[in-house]
């Protein structure tokens, strides 16, 4: 098996761990000795046992002095909730780290590479690192800005509108690209709509696949309004069974909203499921990385536009495009390029 073979089982490892590990990054890891993988594992949330440390407990009774041990992430060398993973590499005898991205905390990067060599281990980095970085972008942005990765999800019409015209019901998009939706709403830690959202469609926000459910809280549900007291107090932000995961946040200052996010709850990742006027604010502040647009086949005239008001004066691009088809809506995802 080669480095990269090997790097690919733990990068699958790692996504195991997107929008289950905040404010932890999502790592994954593999022990290989002699072309045979011993054992791997993936950090399954914040105060658990880092992604090494799984893998190494998953050999079971294996010997795994001489072993290589590939990882995503730079191992952590400095001890916190956990002990560092520089130690239980050295401690289990393994010969050789490779490891895809050093880690983006500027205090921590590139500390593991002397604390290895020093203990006779070699090491490689940079193994499949753009794959790597796709999935740390939340905590890569986090150390880099205090800011989480934020996330437009829009379900819209051929020209433009997120509703239909009066009579036709609620939704634009079909079922399976609500089915999408839930996943990406698992890939996140936070949600964040506008008030005038919650009092016009009353949304619940949830995970309601349990599946997806499973080894993670509901993400925080964010109301950014300047009218609090305006709030229905029997919507299910307010009254369900996860009404403690519901914040109210001033929208005068929305990278205020984002720090706070950031410092206070430990999020990574925020997903936008507001109306056109929340969303150009957003867009028009800069405060928005990606844009997931799911296009339904209707043309729906004088509705609701999917942006309105705003100060958007040139026009943004996306790149790093795909194109995905759920029933007959049209999914386009990219990021934002600024």
């Amino acid at each position: 098996m080669t480095d990269e073979e090997c790097m690919k089982i733990a990068l699958e490892e790692a996504r195991k761990g997107i929008g289950k590990t905040a404010p932890n990054p999502p790592v994954g890891a593999v022990i290989v000795k002699n072309g045979e993988i011993l054992g791997k594992g993936w950090h399954t949330r914040a105060g658990q046992p880092h992604a090494e440390v799984e893998a190494l407990r998953n050999c079971g009774d294996r010997e795994t002095r001489g072993a290589t041990a590939y990882v995503t992430l730079e191992p952590c060398s400095t001890s916190g909730r956990t002990p560092a993973c520089t130690s239980a590499l050295t401690a289990a005898g393994i010969a050789r780290v490779v490891y895809s991205c050093e880690d983006p905390n500027p205090s921590h990067v590139g500390g593991a590479d002397a604390i290895l060599k020093q203990a006779g281990i070699e090491v490689l980095s940079g193994v499949l690192k753009e794959t790597c970085e796709q999935i740390l972008r939340p905590f890569s942005k986090v150390q880099r800005t205090g800011l989480p990765w934020v996330i437009w999800k829009c379900a819209m019409s051929l020209d433009g509108k997120i509703t239909r015209p009066e009579g036709e019901g609620q939704w634009l998009s079909g079922p399976e690209s609500r089915m999408d939706v839930q996943q990406i709403r698992s890939e996140v830690d936070a949600i964040i709509t506008s008030g005038e959202t919650v009092r016009r469609d009353n949304p619940a926000l949830t995970i309601r696949v349990p599946e997806l459910l499973e080894g993670r809280d509901q993400p925080w549900r964010v109301v950014a309004s300047n009218r609090p007291e305006t709030m229905p107090l029997d919507a299910p932000l307010f009254s369900d069974e996860w009404k403690d995961r519901t914040l109210i946040r001033s929208k005068s200052n929305l990278e205020e909203i984002l720090r706070g996010l950031v410092a206070d709850q430990g999020v990574l990742s925020v997903m936008i499921e507001a109306g056109g006027k929340f969303a150009a604010a957003m867009l028009s502040a800069g405060m928005v990385d990606e844009a997931v647009i799911y296009y339904a086949p209707l043309v729906c005239g004088d509705t609701v536009p999917a942006l309105a008001g705003g100060d958007i004066r040139e026009s943004l691009k996306l790149r790093n495009i795909t194109h995905e088809q759920f029933g007959n809506d049209l999914k386009i995802r990219g990021l934002i390029s600024k």
